[in-house]
């Protein structure tokens, strides 16, 4: 038992540092490239992955679904989600965004309570205050340095948090590979319609980093940037598959937390390859958030609440 929680958390682990590794590709081609364009390349080398995993998994039938318009639906949300925690990348340090984004958890206890009818206890709903206590440190309210592609990243966890508490719904029958290629294809069309709209519309620029990562008009990569951009859908193929692994194979109340491991790999390639120094604000937060997410985790009640 105590080995098959060691490999989960190793997977885990493992699993959330290539992930890091896409949002720092991502970052690297928004000032050149349509975040629709980026997607869509993603979810093309990500579909073929996708077939042969569900395939081994649970066989191709399996992809005709009876929840067919839950899983459309929260692919949608999940597209919102990503859409709007990349589109924060251009204009916000690495170490910020992901910072942000990682109060998923608070919010998913939050929403918790009048979606699903769930009881948080006192040390859940301390966790919550505490950790946008730190939120409100990183964005500095009244500082007059404050960038409104924050409230993208915190916007983005929002929706994320509501897409987890629906998988809750769907993950008794619907295997991970599954509904990932349920996203996989609501991402292509979402991104394909939301270029065809702008384009359309001849708008190409917006004149904020954000806006222009979403409106710019696809143009021909180079083979050095189309390469990095496919490489997206073979990173997100094996990350899914590392923290599928880890969550059958160990407790989730054990590896849950490990996944705040992410903050340590976002300042990291932010000064690797972008020369980003964190601020002592964006330390401190992240630094409350952990703590607030990993006291809520400790809690009795989110012990109860996990799977496995």
């Amino acid at each position: 038992m105590q080995n098959r929680a060691a490999l989960g958390i190793a997977y885990l682990c493992l699993g959330i540092l290539v992930f890091s590794l896409q949002d720092a590709i991502i970052k690297a081609v928004s000032g050149d490239y349509p975040l629709t364009q980026v997607v869509a390349i993603r979810c093309i080398v990500s579909a073929p992955i996708l077939l042969a995993m569900i395939h081994f998994d649970s066989g191709l039938r399996s992809i005709f679904s009876k929840d067919f318009l839950p899983l459309a639906g929260r692919a949608a949300l999940m597209l919102i989600a990503y859409t709007t925690y990349y589109m924060a990348f251009p204009a916000l340090p690495l170490a910020d965004a992901v910072a942000l984004f990682f109060t998923v958890p608070l919010f998913a206890m939050a929403l918790a309570v009048p979606l699903l009818g769930e009881s948080i206890g006192w040390r859940r709903i301390m966790a919550v205050i505490v950790g946008f206590v730190g939120v409100m440190v990183m964005l500095r309210p009244g500082a007059g340095l404050f960038e409104p592609a924050a409230l993208l990243s915190l916007f983005s966890a929002l929706t994320y948090a509501l897409s987890m508490l629906m998988a809750r719904r769907l993950g008794a029958e619907t295997t991970a590979p599954v509904m990932a290629f349920y996203q996989n294809g609501v991402y292509l069309l979402g991104a394909l319609l939301i270029a065809a709209f702008f384009g359309a519309l001849g708008i190409y620029q917006a004149g904020h980093p954000s806006l222009d990562f979403l409106v710019r008009a696809w143009v021909l990569p180079t083979t050095r940037d189309f390469l990095l951009i496919a490489s997206c859908g073979v990173i997100a193929a094996i990350a899914m598959t590392l923290l599928t692994n880890a969550y059958r194979i160990a407790k989730a109340s054990v590896v849950t937390s490990f996944e705040y491991t992410g903050m340590l790999w976002a300042p990291l390639w932010g000064f690797l390859f972008f020369g980003e120094i964190p601020h002592l604000t964006t330390l401190a937060g992240a630094g409350l958030i952990i703590a607030a997410g990993l006291f809520a985790l400790s809690s009795p009640s989110a012990r109860e609440n996990k799977p496995g």
